[in-house]
């Protein structure tokens, strides 16, 4: 069901995504910050897996913890296969939180695609690892620099977004958003539908339609779409 759903999304935009969302009241679900490293036209869809970093604490953000049970080494071999990492940085941009080597390990695993309100580093690394990066920019210290990671799975705030792990997140050349799980089913038709009478409306505003009544429409023009869309079946 989800991969149906999901085969959905990977059609509508993220534009068109907030637009469903703010039908249900969902305001906040468009992620401030995250932008794609490089922006390539191809949009993700896939389940959160969450990471938490809070403010740098000397004594704990130490190389050595790169070791540690609870590192994020340790959470990249957690992440399952097709899951989107959306890691909360606070928005720190300037610390690196991944590097070439452990966006690499992502992709060996076959993660979707990291998203971040923080930064990454080793540019040019991480782009020849091949992972769909959306973050905040590039900073050449690590994390440790100025955060401390403290686990994974939890619920996390990105880009003054609320993400709970499982949440659906679609991210595309505008950022990412975030789909609550009980809303997937409602974004996923709604947002389609939305898409193909967007469709409609830009070949009528090519043909010299004026917008008032057509977007958002009145009756006639729900009419004119239906007709069209009967036509088109």
């Amino acid at each position: 069901m989800s991969e149906a759903l999901f085969d959905i999304l990977r059609k509508v935009t993220t534009a068109t995504i907030t637009t469903m969302l703010l039908r249900k009241g969902i305001r906040r679900c468009w992620m401030n910050g995250p932008k794609p490293l490089v922006a390539k036209g191809d949009r993700v869809v896939g389940r959160a897996f969450t990471l938490r970093f809070v403010p740098v604490r000397e004594d704990l953000a130490t190389v050595e913890s790169w070791g540690n049970p609870v590192s994020t080494r340790a959470a990249i071999e957690e992440m399952p296969e097709g899951a989107i990492v959306v890691a909360d940085a606070m928005g720190v941009q300037s610390a690196g939180i991944f590097g070439d080597i452990l966006c690499a390990r992502m992709k060996k695993r076959r993660v979707a695609a990291l998203v971040t309100d923080g930064v990454v580093r080793d540019r040019t690394g991480v782009l020849t690892s091949a992972l769909p990066v959306w973050c905040a920019g590039v900073a050449a210290p690590a994390s440790v620099n100025g955060l401390t990671f403290v686990g994974w799975q939890q619920p996390i705030g990105c880009g003054a977004c609320a993400i709970f792990p499982g949440d659906v997140i679609v991210a595309d050349d505008d950022g990412a958003v975030v789909i609550p799980q009980a809303m997937l089913e409602f974004a996923a038709h709604e947002g389609a539908e939305h898409e193909l009478y967007e469709s409609w409306v830009f070949s009528e505003v090519e043909s010299g339609v004026k917008l008032p009544g057509l977007y958002p429409p009145n009756e006639e023009a729900k009419a004119r779409y239906a007709a069209w869309r009967k036509s088109k079946a």
